[in-house]
């Protein structure tokens, strides 16, 4: 019943920068915490930001520290991502997902999206 439409991605070359949104829809957006996930090939799918359903505070995993940032739109049911200082390794598809912060991880709550895919050309 959730839907989860993620865009934005594309190519960029090592330093630019790109902004991901991510549509929700199909449940009371404003109830749910929200991550961005990726997941590039031949690796897991890792939590790199999250966001509180009041927008603070947010949370980032190391890999993207200082360079990324979340935050929501809670009257239009949207989340973002605003990527700065792409490296090549941030390559990988990007996914949302509405999640239940536990203590020491998170957990996603719905089907997953076909997310957006993010290169990153050295």
């Amino acid at each position: 019943q959730v839907q989860l439409v993620e865009s934005g991605g594309g190519l960029v070359q090592a330093g630019g920068s790109l902004r991901l949104s991510c549509a929700v829809s199909g449940t009371i957006f404003s109830d749910d915490a929200m991550a961005w996930y990726r997941q590039a090939p031949g690796k897991q799918r890792e939590a790199v930001a999250v966001i509180t359903t009041g927008g603070n505070p947010t949370n980032y995993a190391d890999s993207v520290k200082g360079r990324f940032t979340i935050a929501r739109d809670n009257a239009k049911n949207t989340v973002y991502l605003q990527m700065n200082s792409l490296k090549p390794d941030d390559t990988a598809v990007y996914y949302c997902n509405g999640v239940i912060i536990g203590k020491v991880a998170l957990f996603p709550v719905y089907s997953w999206g076909k997310g957006t895919q993010v290169t990153v050309s050295s």
